[in-house]
């Protein structure tokens, strides 16, 4: 064979190849087309998922049993039928005044404390965009127990409500002060700059009431457990004087699902579509300042839960704040309540404070959210 016989059959041979091609080409774009279109669903038509409506419903079922589980403990055993009958049919026996008068408002106030902490931590981990945001933190507890302790020091004791309203006014003052403290740094407030002066001014606020609690042995003896975080000798007086103001929070709270995402975005995100970030952040900052303040007044200043539960929360949840903050009161609560009942376990007939509990889980989770997550 010549060379150029060689060329021509080559010729040949490539003009079949590209013939062939051709051909594969119309004929498999059809069929990908039909194979795409028998693996993905039509159009409208979305992929089967929960529903938040139903992961609350679950939520609630579980604190439910939380809640029946707490009222069962004690220093006395009562049967579950018993307790069932204090409900249904009370007859002012013992077992029935115990549950009625110490164990259920100690579970309802574990709920309260629960739900307003974790709720307060979403609304400053949503507003600041800032994931070591929480109330204990940020100083807003310290501030609230110092305004406490100082009252008791100065003027003896005090009624509950007296002792709540400074409680809200110590959160408050020192929750100003942190953003104000925050903003003097480098790039304004932010996070970094946030969490750096919330541990200075809770390291200053601590020592001042470790200073108060030194000069008087009698303020000491008043408040030394409940400065630890503890829901032990709350009843029904302190549940009712107190409710008021959680109430007012978390409803305002919830009201600010959508605008909390908004900001969520970044503050000018939120200016270019429309919101009002100024008013935003002044009612955000009342609705954390009941939060905490409400907590601290009922039982004491019990670290991590707002820092804590919104992340739990965000694994289920990841960026709707409409659903965030219903999802964290729950959860809130769950985690108290379940704190509440090791504490009582743990060193049984004794009891641990709630704090010491909470601080177990939420010192390790802090130390890890510092490493992972923040930025300057």
């Amino acid at each position: 064979m010549g060379i150029g016989d060689w060329g021509l059959g080559m010729g040949h041979w490539a003009w079949g190849k590209l013939l062939l091609t051709t051909q594969d080409l119309a004929l498999s774009t059809p069929t990908k087309r039909m194979a795409k279109a028998t693996t993905t669903l039509p159009r409208g038509i979305k992929k089967p998922q929960m529903s938040p409506l139903v992961g609350l419903v679950l939520g609630l079922i579980v604190l439910l049993i939380c809640s029946v589980y707490s009222v069962t403990l004690g220093a006395a055993e009562i049967p579950l039928g018993t307790i069932l009958a204090s409900f249904v049919t009370f007859d002012g026996s013992y077992d029935h005044l115990v549950i009625q008068t110490v164990r259920l408002p100690r579970s309802l106030i574990a709920i309260l404390v629960g739900a307003a902490l974790a709720v307060a931590g979403a609304l400053m981990q949503g507003l600041t965009r800032n994931p070591l945001a929480d109330p204990g933190i940020l100083g807003i507890e310290s501030g609230a127990a110092l305004a406490v302790v100082a009252t008791i020091f100065i003027f003896g004791s005090s009624s509950l409500s007296v002792l709540t309203v400074v409680a809200l006014l110590g959160a408050g003052a020192t929750a100003m002060l942190v953003y104000c403290l925050g903003s003097l740094g480098r790039g304004g407030a932010t996070p970094l700059n946030l969490t750096v002066a919330g541990a200075a001014l809770t390291a200053l606020i601590s020592s001042l009431t470790t200073a108060i609690l030194i000069v008087s042995q009698r303020t000491l003896d008043e408040i030394r457990f409940w400065l630890a975080g503890s829901l032990a000798g709350r009843d029904a007086n302190i549940l009712l004087q107190v409710l008021p103001f959680v109430a007012i929070g978390l409803v305002v709270a919830f009201a600010l699902g959508r605008q909390i995402t908004t900001m969520s975005l970044g503050e000018d995100v939120a200016k270019g579509l429309g919101q009002q970030t100024a008013w935003i952040k002044i009612i955000t900052a009342i609705s954390v300042v009941l939060l905490a303040g409400s907590s601290v007044a009922l039982a004491g200043p019990i670290g991590f839960i707002g820092l804590v539960v919104p992340h739990i929360v965000k694994f289920f949840i990841k960026a709707d704040y409409r659903w965030i903050l219903p999802y964290s009161a729950i959860v809130g609560a769950i985690l108290v309540l379940i704190a509440d009942i090791a504490a009582r376990l743990l060193l049984k007939p004794q009891e641990l404070p709630v704090g010491v509990m909470t601080a177990l889980v939420g010192a390790p989770f802090f130390v890890y959210l510092a490493k992972s997550k923040v930025k300057k």
